[in-house]
């Protein structure tokens, strides 16, 4: 293969990894928002993230519906980056009541947070998607939430679905949805104490008694036991 042709075919790999449809949904979302985009991210011929600035959030939601066309809302959530202080312990399949481990030590430096596409540059993310069904467009929006004041301004007034996911999300996390109407619990008792969803908070009944699935795993018809033998 001559070294023209090498060049070629590596322009030809470029020019296909290039997607002009989110390319130019990124460009017209950043006309509008201009400073309030933090970072993006597309996978070619696949999907598109977006990171807003908190004082964008309720911003981004504007342009999208009413400017882009993307009336569809699909959902909205948050997550916890920060690794669990209790590893892996979750997941063991050790009875744990008798002898339940610690939260493991702290490191001298904090571990690195790996925050997805976009990136991001704290613990806590809310993050939603919606959807042009006439285009068939999509596109995941995502906002860095401070740790010293987890609260967002609300989606409802133009999306109305975003309801019941911003009261999930406040539960779960503990995040405060600016101008939501109506913030009642929607699983847990009033009495309740912490967040279930944050990485920090421990799942005791999981302690208690392991996992269910992957204690006592059968061995499907045909497999060879231990010994060898044909179960």
């Amino acid at each position: 293969m001559s070294d023209e042709t090498a060049v070629e075919e590596t322009e030809a790999d470029v020019v296909a990894e290039v997607d002009e449809a989110r390319e130019a949904l990124v460009a017209t979302l950043a006309e509008d928002l201009g400073d309030g985009i933090v970072e993006t991210f597309i996978k070619p011929g696949d999907d598109v993230w977006v990171r807003v600035t908190r004082e964008a959030w309720a911003e981004t939601a504007n342009t999208l519906r009413f400017g882009m066309g993307f009336g569809y809302f699909n959902f909205l959530s948050a997550i916890d980056w920060q690794p669990s202080p209790y590893g892996r312990d979750m997941d063991s399949q050790v009875d744990l009541t008798l002898n339940p481990p610690e939260a493991e030590e702290a490191d001298d430096e904090p571990a690195t947070l790996e925050t997805g596409y976009a990136g991001g540059d704290t613990r806590f993310q809310v993050f939603a998607r919606v959807n042009d069904i006439t285009s068939e467009r999509a596109i995941t929006v995502k906002c860095d939430i401070p740790d010293d004041d987890l609260s967002i301004p609300t989606w409802i007034p133009v999306y109305p679905g975003a309801n019941w996911h911003e009261r999930e999300a406040a539960e779960m996390f503990g995040l405060t949805f600016i101008g939501h109407p109506n913030p009642r619990k929607l699983y847990l008792p009033g009495s309740f104490e912490g967040f279930p969803m944050r990485k920090d908070f421990a799942l005791l009944a999981r302690r208690i008694k392991p996992w269910p699935g992957i204690v006592d795993v059968e061995q499907m018809p045909g497999e060879d036991d231990e010994d060898g033998d044909a179960s």
